[in-house]
């Protein structure tokens, strides 16, 4: 059951929006190299192709979901982030692979949350290959973010 559900609430608001997502990023990706694909401006807001829509999730009290990348063996460049892109939902529930991306600007914590004046210098977002599963349910808010934000470096 999600963090709102009453009898008269819609229960899997964030999953809908992720799946909708999804289908958007998918629907740029299918459209391969036609020059007139229906889709072709989708995520093509500065001319330049795009196929990432950043957000971030908020759980039930408000805080921001954060992740920690840069775990691996081979990569000792641990960071956090609250940035998102979704990689998979299963088809059997509201649970989601989604990949960190990367602030160019660390994020600063205050105890145990993410501080969020400290969102306000992140001016680009990169893609990792960190990723984690997550239950959808498990969150209140969505806030999808501009897609150009991960094409602010070229």
């Amino acid at each position: 059951m999600s963090c709102g559900h009453h009898k008269h609430s819609r229960q899997d608001c964030v999953c809908d929006a992720v799946r909708a997502i999804k289908e958007a990023q998918d629907a740029v990706d299918r459209k391969g190299n036609c020059t007139n694909s229906c889709f072709q401006n989708l995520l093509k807001p500065n001319g330049r192709q795009l196929d990432t829509i950043p957000f971030m999730l908020k759980d039930k009290t408000g805080k921001l979901f954060w992740g920690t990348g840069g775990l691996s063996v081979h990569d000792h460049d641990v960071f956090h982030t609250v940035f998102f892109r979704v990689e998979h939902i299963y088809k059997d529930g509201c649970c989601a692979t989604l990949s960190l991306l990367r602030p160019d600007k660390d994020l600063s914590f205050d105890k145990c949350c993410v501080d969020p004046h400290s969102l306000d210098s992140v001016k680009s977002l990169k893609q990792t290959g960190d990723c984690i599963e997550v239950d959808l349910n498990c969150f209140c808010a969505i806030q999808c973010l501009d897609p150009r934000l991960l094409d602010a470096n070229c």
